[in-house]
């Protein structure tokens, strides 16, 4: 919060305030009345979308959890990259506690606006890639926080495609102005070396261009692959109805996807990566430790999860040994 100037004037104005048991706190927080500090919390989000929802919940649950009374701004740049250096600049100007960063665009931003803020992220692909961080066992003085990639996620759901399902060619739909989508796309292809499993990639700028995008690939791909690209996943609507139009298997990203009527992923719940950074930002803000001294986390959780009504709409049989490779939604 920016600091505010008194003048000897406002001397019976703040003795006032002593004895009723109010004051200011100096590093930019409120005190409540027992002397409990709340804290100010600048949340910047690239877009809205269930995963990225999911993981604004889970971080505040964490602090909720930890006992920390927190006033929170929460802003969405609306997949506007304006938009999204200027929350990050007003935040930096308004001196937060904190600035939570949800996606990879969202801490780009914020870590352009302040080198001195601390800066906690989830929600974020590839985080030394987008040079967030310097590595993620020492991410940087000011940014650490929890990524979205599982090691072990695109290489089985590549697998997954090449094993279980007919077909060879598999349609992708990404952003390729954002770098977490271009290394996700990097991934899937160095997952699918040695199988029989081919790319056919369409490309987008925006949300509204994804319905087309899909379009294209009818006639195209055997299956169709959504990584967490912000962008698409935002307008995934459009993708499952070409998907169940043209009975085209929809592999996606996030087990939040799968429940909007994808057919399958392997995935973990954003709550969670969101509630780990929630923790991270309690140390930080209790003064425990800085952002610099907390390795970059990665999802603690991976499954892969099957939606049978998406399946009855692509016209997808499933296969008994399934039952013991996946858990089931409807």
């Amino acid at each position: 919060m920016k600091q505010k100037k008194f003048g000897l004037a406002a001397a019976g104005l703040l003795a006032a305030g002593l004895l009723s048991g109010c004051g200011s706190d100096e590093a930019g927080g409120k005190t409540a009345a027992e002397g409990e500090k709340t804290y100010q919390i600048g949340v910047t989000q690239i877009v809205e979308h269930p995963s990225l929802d999911a993981a604004l919940e889970g971080f505040k649950k964490a602090l909720e959890d930890k006992g920390l009374e927190v006033d929170y701004d929460v802003q969405i740049a609306q997949g506007d990259q304006n938009n999204n250096q200027a929350i990050a600049n007003n935040f930096a100007g308004d001196g937060v506690d904190l600035i939570f960063a949800n996606s990879t665009p969202s801490a780009y931003g914020a870590l352009n606006a302040t080198k001195d803020i601390p800066i906690v992220f989830t929600s974020v692909t590839d985080p030394v890639g987008a040079e967030l961080v310097a590595s993620m066992e020492e991410p940087g003085e000011n940014i650490t926080g929890t990524t979205d990639t599982h090691p072990d996620a695109i290489p089985n759901t590549v697998k997954f495609m090449a094993e279980q399902m007919e077909g060879k060619t598999v349609g992708v739909i990404y952003n390729s102005g954002e770098q977490n989508s271009n290394a996700q796309i990097d991934l899937v292809k160095k997952a699918m070396e040695g199988t029989d499993l081919k790319l056919e990639e369409a490309t987008v700028s925006a949300s509204s261009e994804v319905k087309q995008a899909a379009e294209s690939l009818v006639g195209k791909a055997d299956m169709i692959y959504i990584i967490t690209d912000n962008t698409v996943v935002s307008a995934l609507e459009s993708v499952i109805q070409t998907a169940n139009d043209n009975d085209i298997p929809l592999f996606v990203g996030e087990l939040d996807s799968v429940e909007r009527g994808g057919f399958a992923a392997y995935g973990f719940d954003y709550e969670d990566i969101g509630y780990e950074a929630g923790e991270m930002a309690a140390e930080i803000l209790e003064g425990e430790k800085k952002p610099s001294e907390l390795p970059v986390q990665y999802p603690q959780n991976l499954k892969l999860l099957i939606n049978k009504k998406a399946a009855e709409e692509m016209n997808i049989g499933l296969k008994e040994e399934w039952n013991s490779l996946a858990e089931f939604t409807e």
